[in-house]
């Protein structure tokens, strides 16, 4: 058993991933997820078996571009009429500036991981690639961190 050619595979499923797609993400992001959901899956497309489930595959790449999407939307522009007159500590901008100096004073490897979590918006696979561990301790590193938090922030 071989694969379908790519065009072939992209023709028989690509109306029902923009239907999925334009429903997790709505109209205006769906042609870019989708596009980038075909783009990935062209690059990944020559080294999966004969025997993969193709339609579960496809699938999943094109949730974790709508997650993708979900997340980029709350780091895009937000159209103002004013600016503010002075700009403060990036992180303490409409937060907490207790909270980001106790963030501060986490463990080197909970401060980065916290941050990449909850600034950053990262996945604990992203934290873990960007912080040369495992996805498993990132979620370690970031749980520990919020715990060392609870403890300094609730008292």
């Amino acid at each position: 058993m071989t694969l379908p050619p790519f065009q072939v595979f992209i023709d028989e499923h690509r109306d029902d991933v923009y239907r999925f797609l334009r429903a997790s993400v709505g109209a205006h992001d769906a042609d870019d997820c989708f596009q980038e959901t075909f783009i990935a899956a062209l690059r990944a497309y020559p080294r999966l078996r004969a025997d993969s489930n193709l339609r579960g595959w496809l699938f999943t790449i094109a949730h974790r571009k709508a997650l993708d999407s979900h997340r980029a939307r709350g780091r895009r522009a937000v159209p103002m009429e004013y600016l503010p007159e002075s700009v403060g500590e990036p992180l303490m901008n409409g937060g907490e500036p207790e909270l980001w100096r106790a963030v501060g004073e986490l463990p080197p490897k909970q401060r980065v991981a916290v941050l990449l979590r909850f600034a950053g918006d990262l996945a604990y696979r992203e934290i873990g690639e960007a912080t040369n561990t495992t996805e498993e301790a990132a979620r370690r590193n970031v749980h520990e961190g919020l715990k060392k938090l609870r403890e300094v922030w609730v008292g």
